[in-house]
């Protein structure tokens, strides 16, 4: 079966209707059945993107991708830097 994938406003937007249906006293697995996601993910959302709005929700994955961009960045600018100190001391 092939993973489905949410973006940020479709996970929000579930877990609100879920909040929603847990507040009229559905049960957490009739919740998730009629939403189509497991239990697991549920949380797992949960945990992410609870209390979450979606502007936020935009922000958080926006900085999660400058993040990684700059970690590359870092990486690469050390890994320089050491090729250029093992040059300089002639260890070749």
């Amino acid at each position: 079966m092939a993973r489905k994938r949410y973006s940020p406003e479709q996970i929000i937007a579930k877990l609100r209707e879920a909040d929603v249906a847990l507040a009229e006293g559905a049960s957490v697995n009739d919740v998730l059945r009629r939403l189509g996601i497991q239990k697991v993910t549920y949380y797992r959302w949960r945990k992410e993107y609870g209390g979450m709005r979606v502007d936020q929700a935009k922000r958080l994955k926006a900085l999660e991708q400058e993040n990684g961009r700059l970690k590359k960045v870092v990486a690469d600018l050390t890994l320089d830097k050491l090729i250029l100190k093992e040059a300089a001391e002639g260890n070749w």
